[in-house]
């Protein structure tokens, strides 16, 4: 291990202290809800102000505005950072985002979400946005304190990008980072080696992973509209073509039970794997019961590893999310209700292509069922999928740190679900990006109890900076 030792030590000795998790676990900085964008721009703020305490040049982006529930809302800033500026140096890049799900108590949470909680006998911190995406912010900034405590030189120049908007679409952040790596030298990318991305988990709870590959996603809204008010069943039922009959009908036609997609050319576009393929999923640390645990319940779609594997890693996915517009508790005919469902896409399908299918399916489906209702549906938004390099200096740098920390070698997966930054830095930069894990497979990153556990918090800390360490020493 290239990393000196002291930092590591500082880090252990001041471990007990949560007050920065605490106090950013507590903010609500939930960016798609307008009553609490404040919190967001709190957020911000906070993190621009901590950046510049530890020595970071800091710009608060401005990507304009949205609307939110009618309201015309600020756009939360993009912070882009920088350290260090040695032409003998590689510059690493360094993504992650500071807003979060929302979370009540009532969702099923155990505790209060925006309360982290330490829970003593399992050694987890729980509480929203512990391990999604603030836990690794805090991670990095304790990377910084712990080298400036002790006057260490950091081993790379640093660049910062840190959104509040990636868990609503990060609205203007493609566009930012277009602009910036347009500027060349004047702009905050310049010179660029590699990225790290610390926005992915564990596939288990035992084994660390180094991530090269994301699906990409394709959101769908499908509407079925027909009388221009509600109806009482008892009234028009049977009279009537039902927009909810309609539409139920057709979400049917989507997806089959044991997780097949029905909209034809859909499956027919990805190749199926080989034996040599599918012994890299054979040999994965991961197992069925790792499934069932972490779901919570025996419901995986086949009892084989690497086809369960493989239904996360490489091959599309589609869910079914809500019905909206029902009348819940009342016996009326709803006038139009309104179905959403996602495609989880992968290598060599796009957004553009998988639209056109499911729009022509559903078209011809409905067209089927000969009603006299209106048909709407189309994607809402989309993010291509994502591969790199996994033989990179960039994720062998990544694999030595793992090994210096865990002492164990990552396993090398493909994630299921999507970050669209991902592929916009590659293709922009033109650099290698590595995804680089904190947490564990069981979090609960968007659901209810997320959590953070204090091991991975504390470890995961160290294996960032150590990260550093190694990229400044490994041959490029």
């Amino acid at each position: 291990m290239t990393s000196p030792s002291s930092w590591l030590q500082y880090i252990d000795q001041n471990a007990p202290r949560f007050d920065s998790l605490t106090l950013r676990v507590a903010s609500r900085s939930v960016s798609q809800d307008a009553e609490h964008r404040p919190d967001v721009l709190k957020m911000a703020a906070w993190l621009d102000g901590q950046l510049k305490e530890l020595g970071v040049t800091t710009k608060l982006a401005d990507v304009g505005e949205q609307m939110v529930d009618a309201q015309k809302l600020p756009l939360p800033p993009v912070i882009l950072g920088k350290i260090g500026e040695d032409p003998t140096k590689k510059t690493v890049l360094i993504y992650n985002h500071y807003d979060v799900q929302p979370a009540e108590r009532g969702d099923g949470w155990d505790t209060e979400p925006f309360e982290l909680v330490v829970d003593e006998q399992t050694g987890r911190l729980i509480g929203r946005g512990s391990s999604d995406d603030k836990g690794p912010i805090i991670g990095w900034l304790n990377v910084l304190e712990a080298h400036k405590a002790l006057g260490l030189a950091l081993p790379v120049n640093i660049r910062f990008c840190f959104e509040g908007m990636e868990e609503s679409g990060s609205h203007g952040l493609d566009e930012l980072i277009t602009s910036e790596v347009a500027k060349g030298k004047e702009g905050w990318f310049d010179g660029v080696d590699c990225v790290c991305i610390s926005d992915t988990y564990w596939m288990n709870t035992r084994t660390p992973c180094l991530t090269y590959g994301l699906r990409g996603i394709v959101y769908f809204r499908m509407t079925v509209s027909g009388p221009p008010r509600d109806l009482h069943s008892g009234g028009f039922g049977r009279m009537v073509h039902e927009p909810m009959t309609d539409l139920i009908l057709l979400m049917g036609k989507l997806v089959a039970p044991d997780g097949a997609i029905l909209v034809p050319g859909i499956e027919d576009m990805v190749p199926p794997a080989d034996a040599e393929e599918r012994e890299i999923y054979e040999r994965l640390d991961y197992s069925i019961k790792d499934v069932e645990d972490a779901v919570g319940a025996p419901i995986t779609l086949s009892n084989d590893k690497a086809t369960v594997l493989m239904g996360r890693m490489r091959l599309p996915s589609l869910s079914l999310h809500n019905i909206e517009g029902g009348a819940l508790g009342r016996t009326v005919i709803p006038a139009c209700v309104t179905g959403t469902f996602s495609i989880r896409i992968v290598p060599p399908q796009t957004p553009e292509v998988v639209e056109a299918l499911v729009v022509k399916h559903m078209t011809e489906e409905f067209a089927r069922l000969k009603s006299k209702n209106k048909l709407q549906v189309g994607k809402t938004n989309g993010a291509s999928p994502w591969s790199a390099d996994y033989k990179h200096w960039n994720y062998e740098a990544a694999r030595r740190a793992t090994e210096a920390i865990y002492t164990c070698s990552p396993d090398l997966t493909r994630e299921g679900g999507s970050i669209p930054v991902t592929l916009t830095f590659a293709e922009t930069l033109g650099v290698n990006v590595l995804l680089l894990p904190m947490g564990r497979g069981d979090d609960g990153a968007h659901s209810t109890n997320e959590k953070l556990d204090y091991s991975n918090f504390i470890e995961g800390t160290k294996l960032l900076g150590t990260y550093l360490h190694e990229v400044a020493a490994i041959t490029a």
